[in-house]
């Protein structure tokens, strides 16, 4: 007898789409949601990372690119989308949540002061702080003028979330209760949609 090592999730080709600004544990959340539940995991952030390494440029100077060719955020979003269609995903990136609105079963948005999240950044990339600190705030300005122009996204409209999480306020551990019981309810009414109806 052959054991299975597929989860109930991966059978039920569920997706979660773990968005939220730089910093934010978005993709230390989809990381631990995909091992936790045996789903693969897609970053359209690492892919935006990748991308700026191949072309010799900082993250700031690529963001700065990205404002005169959309195409760069059109073919990570579509490679984000692609995986998405295949189920059994967890696709973190700032604005996972909205394109992945028809295709996602749960959408996890998170946040925390810029502060906070500056801090972050400065320890995981060896920054100075001032040096995060200006790189989120040009970040998000920039990902908000372009996700605007590009596909009519706010940024500040959070209602296509299912939940959202302070992760300042809750831990790594607190955030991934939190986000795990939002993904077993989406799967338990996904499963209860799909039932025969008794009449």
């Amino acid at each position: 007898m052959t054991v299975s090592n597929t989860s109930r999730y991966c059978e039920e080709k569920i997706v979660i789409a773990v968005s939220g600004p730089p910093g934010s544990g978005k993709s230390t959340l989809a990381k631990l949601l995909a091992k936790e539940l045996r789903l693969r995991y897609v970053s359209s952030g690492a892919l935006f990372r990748k991308l700026a390494k191949e072309r010799g440029m900082s993250l700031l100077e690529f963001t700065k690119l990205a404002e005169k060719d959309y195409s760069i955020d059109r073919m990570i979003d579509n490679e984000a989308r692609k995986e998405a269609m295949k189920g059994c995903v967890v696709v973190d990136g700032h604005i996972a949540g909205w394109i992945l609105k028809d295709l996602a079963h749960i959408k996890v948005y998170l946040y925390a002061p810029k502060e906070v999240r500056a801090s972050r950044i400065a320890a995981r990339d060896g920054k100075t702080l001032e040096d995060a600190l200006r790189e989120v705030v040009e970040r998000e300005r920039s990902e908000s003028k372009r996700f605007k122009e590009i596909y009519g996204i706010d940024v500040s409209d959070l209602t296509v979330f299912d939940v959202c999480i302070n992760t300042a306020t809750y831990g790594i551990e607190e955030t991934l209760r939190i986000a795990l019981e939002a993904v077993k309810e989406a799967t338990r009414k996904k499963l209860k949609d799909r039932a025969p109806k008794q009449g």
